[in-house]
């Protein structure tokens, strides 16, 4: 299992609504809109010394998916920086953290799927954990194929960072059963769209490639490595790629908040093998690591 549980975590305090909460008191309504049918949106946050890494990217990101779902309203920026900052004070947590941050439609009148039914305003959750980088960056993943296809906007638009997981939970499933740490998840085209939690990149002879975000998540992650390859002069494409491509490539990564640039050793029982020599990999997570501290947000 990559995450572990962490005894300092054991104490910690949790925003829920309005208040800090003891851990084994920080609990939301049976009505919620989440409990009720994952009527929620999330941000996962990483805390660095520097501060908190995007944090305006993040909370754009989740003012764009509260409007899409239509929710009532959304607190102010301004606020929920406040509450993310009581979190973390109370938690004596400056660095090494992970930020669930959560947004639920709120506390429902009664039982039902009806949005109007929620009439107390939306449930703000702070859940900060003591946590280091999810994935091992030295020794890489292996990861394999999910039968389960990625959502696209013609069923549900990937792009609302929403609490309904359930199709990415089931390809982690399927990536336990094979012991391996995540799966590729293909859009419904039979491309490549994105592991379970991250989005991929790809080098062959050179040149970075990843998938168009038709069917995943533009990933602030991944817009940092696109914007870094281009100040860098390694070319890079957005494409339809397809599994034997990867298969194929000399270097294959995932990006993400919670595992900066992941290298990817195996799909699919195939190795991947750098015939090219040239390391994009490296070359771009030097850049990221030195780019940190600019993009960080002291509160």
């Amino acid at each position: 299992m990559l995450q572990k549980y962490n005894p300092k975590n054991e104490y910690i305090k949790v925003w829920v609504g309005d208040r800090l909460m003891d851990r084994s008191e920080a609990k939301v309504s049976v009505f919620d809109s989440s409990v009720q049918g994952g009527d929620a949106i999330w941000e996962g946050l990483r805390v660095y010394k520097e501060g908190i890494f995007c944090l305006n990217h993040h909370l754009r990101r989740m003012s764009e998916s509260a409007k899409a779902l239509a929710f009532e309203s959304m607190p102010s920026f301004e606020s929920i920086k406040a509450a993310i900052k009581a979190t973390l004070e109370a938690n004596g947590m400056t660095t090494d953290t992970h930020i669930r941050l959560t947004l639920t439609r709120g506390e429902k009148i009664t039982s039902g799927m009806d949005p109007r039914l929620n009439q107390k305003g939306p449930c703000l959750i702070v859940l900060a954990e003591w946590k280091p980088l999810v994935y091992d960056n030295e020794k890489g993943i292996k990861v394999i194929t999910s039968t389960q296809r990625r959502n696209n906007p013609q069923y549900l638009d990937s792009k609302i960072h929403h609490a309904n997981l359930l199709n990415n939970i089931l390809a982690k499933v399927q990536a336990n059963f094979a012991n391996v740490d995540a799966a590729i998840m293909l859009d419904h085209q039979g491309f490549v769209a994105e592991l379970n939690d991250t989005n991929l990149f790809m080098a062959k002879d050179g040149v970075l490639y990843t998938p168009f975000a038709d069917a995943c998540l533009h990933g602030i992650t991944r817009g940092l490595v696109i914007d870094l390859a281009g100040k860098l002069d390694i070319p890079v494409f957005e494409k339809n790629l397809s599994l034997v491509e990867f298969y194929n490539a000399d270097e294959v990564f995932a990006t993400g908040t919670m595992g900066e640039l992941t290298p990817i050793h195996e799909i699919d029982g195939r190795k991947i093998e750098n015939k090219s020599g040239q390391l994009l990999r490296g070359q771009l997570q030097k850049a990221f690591a030195e780019l940190i501290p600019s993009l960080c947000e002291k509160l």
